[in-house]
């Protein structure tokens, strides 16, 4: 799918340098910053991260509840 994003001119000239030094194309680097934010979220960015975070719900679910453990009262 593609999307039109406008960028100021400084940015983009940024991230062209970004993309040379590092030897990645643009659309590289726009698939890391986005998956970037979208772990940032916590929102899996494919089937096998989605996975993942469904096993440690899960895992998590299955633990037993702990309760606090009560405060002692001070005494004045």
């Amino acid at each position: 799918m593609r999307k039109l994003i406008a960028f100021d001119e400084d940015t983009f000239d940024k991230l062209k340098q970004l993309g040379r030094d590092r030897m990645a194309t643009f659309q590289e680097l726009a698939d890391e910053a986005f998956a970037d934010l979208l772990k940032k979220h916590g929102i899996p960015i494919d089937l096998r991260d989605a996975l993942r975070k469904s096993a440690r719900i899960g895992r998590e679910a299955d633990k037993p509840a702990t309760r606090p453990k009560p405060r002692k009262a001070r005494s004045p």
